[in-house]
């Protein structure tokens, strides 16, 4: 199996080497492969003491944030590593002030495995949540470094726990605990007999508790809502746009108004929304220019500040969930007691299934559950309020698992 797993690593780097001309987010991902030595000869002497924080995309790297910043507070004479594996996360996150050197993680072969340890040395690894490299964490093991795994989430379906799932199954005893968001992930661990497992919870709810000590104060976003109702529709995509737009449309109020923040900001998306409005709309790009509390949709075309603008909700939409893209982030309007809708796609999430559960989100799978659902909301206030206070509660009472997970290493 480890060679077939080998094998594997080999052909999809020569296959994305092939497919980089043609895909820029590919192109991206070899190219950036290419500077990690370079970048952490830039930063890290072979002197310096180390902890290595690895994150799959942006999402991970938000739900181990907390836990870097303590680690960061705490071990001041260590360089810290940080490492991406997706575009999407290391584009936006390469400047982050939590680590000195942030880079590509490397394919997973042996060779490479065991330059990036040999050179990093972490005396601490940190994994958020899965992207499990066999190559990497058993040179970990091999050279007795330690590693933990955070909020991790476990499936039945996994290959960890098939009759085929050796290679990675061997892969997961490099870390010296691992830390599930619950119960059912500790069983299954414990079914292939790994037992050093705490169910810690979900870190991401510490992270999203700590958006609420902070400023959220947009002043052109409240030039903008004005006393108005607002509906806000975070990390949207074209399926769920389509139901957006066709409501505003055809639900024409003076009293709502609506904040779109696309997914995908490219021009072209952009002006796609836009000119499908038939309300007036404006961007955040032309905030400036034009008479923001005129307009009936404000068009979110940059990053950054979703967070913030949830504290403006009365009602929001996360997108994701309509389509194969995966369902975004619904616990950082949770926190600001907003009553959310998502649409019928998120059994691979189960705070979405926590959140329906608890009677603060609702989830629809066309236009007319869509309609009914966000009529309801708008119209009839105490169920705004009630349903939006579960999800406020509900964030509230699973906070705790960044303290876990500190004093399991004795911080």
């Amino acid at each position: 199996m480890s060679f077939i797993y080998n094998t594997g690593i080999t052909l999809a780097q020569f296959g994305l080497q092939c497919i980089a001309p043609f895909n820029d987010k590919i192109k991206k991902g070899v190219e950036g492969r290419h500077e990690t030595l370079s970048i952490l000869e830039k930063h890290i002497s072979p002197k310096d003491k180390t902890l290595w924080f690895h994150c799959a995309s942006l999402g991970e790297y938000e739900q181990g944030l907390p836990v870097f910043k303590v680690l960061r507070e705490h071990y001041k004479d260590h360089k810290i590593v940080l490492s991406f594996f997706s575009p999407s996360g290391y584009e936006i996150r390469k400047n982050s002030p939590i680590a000195d050197a942030v880079v590509y993680l490397p394919l997973d072969s042996k060779h490479n495995a065991k330059r990036f340890i040999d050179f990093v040395k972490p005396e601490l690894t940190v994994f958020v949540k899965y992207d499990i490299w066999p190559n990497l964490l058993n040179e970990l093991k091999k050279k007795q470094l330690r590693a933990i795994l955070i909020s991790a989430a476990f499936r039945p379906n996994q290959s960890y726990f098939k009759f085929y799932g050796q290679h990675l199954r061997q892969a997961l005893f490099a870390f010296e605990h691992i830390f599930t968001q619950n119960e059912a992930s500790k069983k299954l661990l414990k079914s292939i007999n790994y037992n050093n497992v705490t169910v810690s919870g979900d870190t991401r709810f510490d992270r999203v508790s700590s958006q609420l000590e902070i400023d959220n104060t947009l002043e052109f976003i409240e030039d903008f809502k004005q006393d108005k109702l607002c509906v806000v529709a975070g990390s949207t995509w074209p399926e769920g746009e389509g139901l957006l737009i066709n409501y505003i449309n055809n639900h024409t109020s003076q009293d709502v108004k609506f904040i779109i923040a696309p997914h995908n900001i490219k021009p072209n998306q952009i002006k796609n929304i836009q000119e499908k409005l038939e309300v007036e709309s404006v961007l955040f790009s032309e905030k400036e220019q034009r008479d923001l509390k005129t307009a009936e949709v404000f068009i979110v075309n940059t990053i950054g500040i979703l967070t913030k603008i949830y504290n403006y909700a009365d009602i929001a939409y996360v997108g994701g969930a309509l389509g194969s893209t995966g369902l975004h982030n619904t616990l950082e309007p949770a926190v600001f007691g907003v009553p959310i809708i998502i649409g019928n796609i998120y059994d691979k999430f189960p705070e979405a299934k926590a959140l329906i559960d608890n009677n603060g989100m609702f989830s629809i799978a066309n236009q007319t559950e869509f309609d009914t659902i966000l009529t309801e909301l708008i119209t009839d206030k105490a169920k705004r309020e009630l349903t939006g206070n579960n999800n406020a509660t509900y964030i509230k009472n699973h906070k705790g698992a960044v303290n876990k997970i500190i004093n399991y290493l004795g911080l």
